[in-house]
This record gives C-alpha cells, sequence and structure tokens, in this order.
C-alpha cells in the first residue's frame, strides 16, 4: 500500500532532465505551435462535425464547440502550469506520479494509451474517408471489400451491424508510413506537419470565405433541434432529450462527442522534453493553438451547417460534400486535399505522442525498458515503441467503426484533464515552493472549474463508454499488479538495503 501510493519526488523529476537516455531539443514556439494546431485540426472539424450535427445537437453543434472549448481551455491552463514546473516526457502520467502516487499515475498513463492510440485510430479511419472522397473525384475507387471497416455502430438502436467489407485498406497504408516517418526522427516529423498544416489552414479558410456566401438562413432553424442540455449519468439522461438508442441529445451531448477536436493541445506537453526553453515555449504553444483552433472551428460549423441542412450533412466527409451539395465541385477537390493533408498531421502528432507515454513509463519501470525505452542511437527516437504503436493503431483502424473509436477517446481524455487539473490543486498545497514559470490564473477556481467542466461532458456520453473505460482499465491494473509495480523505481528505492553505520 505504501508503495503504490508513493509519489515521485520532484528533484528526481528534474534530474533525470540531465540524464544521457534524452530525446533532441529541438522545438521552439512557432514548431509547438505548429504542433498544437497540426493536432488539434483535423478528424474533429472535418469527419466529427457531421456525426454531431446529425446524431446530437444539429445546427446548435457551434454552441457545442463553444462548450468544449471552454472545458479545454481551464485544463489547458492547468496542463500548462505542469509543462513549465516539470518539462519531461510523460504529460499528465509525469503529473499524476508526481502528486497523486504510483497507481494513479499507472492508471493515467494506461488512459492516456487509450487517448492517444484510439484517437490515432479514428484519425486514420477520418482519412481513409477523405482519401476515398478524393480519388472518387477523378472516378477512381477503392474495392469495396477493402474501403471500410467490417462492423459498424447504429446510434438508433445502439447494436453492431455488419457492413459486408472485410478491412480498411487505406487506413492501414497511411499509418504504416507515418509510423516510418516518426521513427525516422523528430525534425522529419515536425518539418512534414508544418506543411500539412499550412496546406490544411488554407483549405479551412477557404471554407469560411467561400462558404460564407452559399449560407441559407433557414437551415439553421430549428437552431438547437434536440434541445441545450444532455446531461446524462451513465447512461440515464437527466436533463435534455434522449435519442432512439438510449444516448443522450443536445448541445452538451454535442460537446462530449466533439471534444475529440480539442484533444491535440494536451500533446504538446508530451513534447516538453523536446522543447529548447520548455518553461516559456510549451505553454506559449499551448494555450496559442487551442484559441486559434477554437476560432476556427466555431466558423466552420456555423457554415457548414448554414449551407447544408443539419439532416442532410454527410457524416464521413461532412465538408468537402456540404460543397457538393450546393454545386461547387472544384472547391470540394481542394477541401478534400486540404482536410487530407489536415487529418494526415493529426494523425502524425497522435502517434507522435504515444511513444513518449511509452518512454516515460518505461524510464520508471512500469514498462520493459529495453522495448518501450529504447531510444534509437542515431535517430534520437523511442523507435520500438514507435513500431508498436503503429502496429495497434493499423489494427484498430482496420477493423473498428468510427463511432465507437471517437466516444473511446473522448471519455480517456477527459478523465485525463480532470486528474491534471485535479493534480494541480494538489501540486500547489504539496509544494508551495516549487518554481512555476507559469501559473494557472484564478486559482483555486481555473482547476476546479476544468474538472466540473470535463466530469459534465463525461457524463453526457453513453453508458456503453463507461463499460469500455472500466475494461480497459481492469485490464490495466492487472499489468500493472503483475509487471509494473515488481519493476518500478519506487519498489527498487524502497526495497533498497541501508548501508550499515560506522
Amino acid at each position: 500500500m505504501k508503495q503504490i501510493f508513493a509519489k515521485k519526488p520532484l528533484h528526481i523529476l528534474l534530474e533525470e532532465m540531465k540524464g544521457e537516455n534524452r530525446l533532441r531539443r529541438i522545438l521552439g514556439p512557432v514548431g509547438l505551435t505548429s504542433l498544437g494546431v497540426g493536432a488539434i485540426i483535423g478528424t474533429g472539424i472535418f469527419v466529427l462535425t457531421g456525426v454531431a450535427a446529425a446524431d446530437k445537437a444539429g445546427p446548435a453543434i457551434i454552441l457545442s464547440f463553444t462548450a468544449a472549448g471552454i472545458a479545454c481551455i481551464f485544463a489547458a491552463l492547468c496542463y500548462s502550469e505542469f509543462a513549465s514546473m516539470v518539462p519531461v516526457a510523460g504529460s499528465a502520467y509525469t503529473y499524476a506520479y508526481a502528486t497523486l502516487g504510483e497507481l494513479f499515475a499507472w492508471i493515467i498513463g494506461w488512459d492516456l494509451i487509450l487517448e492517444y492510440a484510439v484517437a490515432s485510430a479514428t484519425v486514420a479511419h477520418g482519412w481513409s474517408h477523405y482519401f476515398q472522397d478524393l480519388i472518387g473525384i477523378f472516378h477512381f475507387n477503392i474495392p469495396a471489400a477493402m474501403s471500410r471497416s467490417p462492423f459498424d455502430f447504429d446510434p438508433a438502436t445502439g447494436l453492431l451491424h455488419s457492413t459486408g467489407t472485410i478491412i480498411d485498406l487505406p487506413a492501414i497504408i497511411i499509418t504504416i508510413i507515418i509510423t516510418t516517418v516518426l521513427v525516422k526522427g523528430i525534425r522529419e516529423s515536425v518539418g512534414l506537419n508544418t506543411t500539412m498544416v499550412g496546406i490544411k489552414l488554407t483549405a479551412v479558410f477557404l471554407v469560411i470565405i467561400l462558404g460564407a456566401f452559399y449560407i441559407t438562413p433557414a437551415n439553421w432553424k430549428p437552431f438547437a433541434p434536440y434541445g441545450y442540455t444532455g446531461i446524462s449519468f451513465f447512461g440515464r439522461t437527466l436533463w435534455g432529450q434522449t435519442g432512439a438508442g438510449g444516448a443522450p441529445q443536445g448541445v452538451l451531448a454535442g460537446a462530449a462527442m466533439i471534444f475529440f477536436a480539442y484533444i491535440g493541445f494536451d500533446s504538446l506537453s508530451t513534447h516538453a522534453e523536446e522543447a529548447k526553453n520548455p518553461q516559456r515555449d510549451v505553454p506559449i504553444g499551448i494555450i496559442t493553438s487551442l484559441l486559434l483552433c477554437t476560432v476556427l472551428y466555431i466558423a466552420v460549423s456555423a457554415i457548414i451547417t448554414g449551407m447544408v441542412p443539419y439532416n442532410k450533412i454527410n457524416i464521413d466527409a461532412p465538408i468537402s460534400n456540404a460543397f457538393k451539395q450546393v454545386g461547387l465541385e472544384w472547391a470540394q477537390l481542394i477541401i478534400s486535399f486540404g482536410a487530407l493533408a489536415g487529418i494526415t498531421s493529426v494523425l502524425l502528432v497522435m502517434m507522435l505522442s504515444q511513444p513518449r507515454i511509452f518512454l516515460a513509463m518505461a524510464r520508471d519501470g512500469l514498462l520493459p525498458e529495453s522495448v518501450f525505452g529504447a531510444v534509437h542511437p542515431k535517430f534520437r527516437t523511442p523507435w520500438k515503441s514507435t513500431i508498436l504503436t503503429g502496429i495497434f493503431v493499423a489494427t484498430l483502424a482496420g477493423f473498428l467503426p468510427l463511432r465507437i473509436l471517437a466516444e473511446l477517446v473522448n471519455i480517456g481524455t477527459l478523465f485525463a484533464f480532470v486528474v491534471v487539473c485535479s493534480a494541480v490543486l494538489i501540486m500547489r498545497k504539496i509544494h508551495p515552493e516549487a518554481v512555476r514559470p507559469f501559473r494557472a490564473p484564478l486559482f483555486p477556481y481555473v482547476p476546479i472549474l476544468g474538472i466540473i467542466t470535463c466530469m459534465i461532458l463525461m457524463f453526457s456520453l453513453p453508458e456503453e463508454n463507461w463499460l469500455r473505460l472500466l475494461i480497459w482499465l481492469v485490464i490495466g491494473l492487472a499489468i500493472y499488479f503483475f509487471y509494473g509495480r515488481k519493476h518500478s523505481i519506487m519498489h527498487k528505492l524502497m526495497n533498497k538495503p541501508k548501508e550499515n553505520s560506522v
């Protein structure tokens, strides 16, 4: 009991920064902000807009993006405080180890695997749909048997059904390509990401500027066909409408679904060890990228729901298809290409972040260091865990449907945000003397509001997501008690024989 609640001392975390097995520090504020925008603007806006508008919120998805953005701002400020205090790989896992103890650190680390790996699979799924939409313009098609996952989820019945296909081949292929780039090195990864960010921002501005001329105000009526609420508790709707499958509907239910669109900003904290001046640059990257993307999200969702009735939005490729529906097929080509680049950059950043969580856990002995802690001698990347991540992501993307993947990611991410906000409260109490280059303002209100808003969104997710999260955590706890607990550095420190005094 003493070990599983043992906290990793702050001075050990800071000492680790001086070790030899370090990652290369090459990222400045522009590179970090680019990574943030690269991670945030992608599948959330180019794909999930259609699902959330059709199933959850209607045109009021504009308010859903606003609500999710507000919840993220509270969490972002807390992430920024920790990232400036402890600029090492690991993100929320490292913060939990320093404040809540080893067991909670393992739980959040295992949860982050759920966040980044399953998010990557969701993004690869979206990439596949836009790729097929793009080549379809030129009358090329992927064989139907290899065009999508073999199962899909029907929100009306709450059941899985067969699609008649075998595998989503494009999703697997892009995952393999991205894995290869990531093994090569962080410099190449950031360079590719910056290029794709420029392309997708061009596409986003085209959507906003050109789409504004094709808005039909009547499409915004009714503005909130499912209501302004949508709060539930373990699948039981407390406030708002209930859909045919028993899931809550409304603005907050929509916010819980499209929350996926915002998860990229927290990935920046996993790259603090690769920042040139992490105490200054990581908070700048996190907050700047989040604010910029929130504004763009609200604008794009307003344009799309104004162009096409919410119940006629294509859920697989909503933005490019909206321009097709109004007769602008030439714009569909540009937007599909921009969306493809944008989604590729999200996949790159998500898969870039996952191995760094593995690396932090392996350094602490909770995972085998020979595999998950191995840093390539030439490329200075965690290459073995990157390859394992690629295999896992490709498997999920090839066989599981979009709706299940997206909601599973959301509950895992919201759980991580709750832990980080809680950790800020605890750290201010137990280590008030610690150097904090960036401090979350309006303490303690910001972390408390972060906890409350994220928990509201968690409870607004369908009941089956809580069951999936519970199963995932049970598997993780089994691994911890059978392997991690016995091999952790805290176990070794606490059981180290004391030297006999003379």
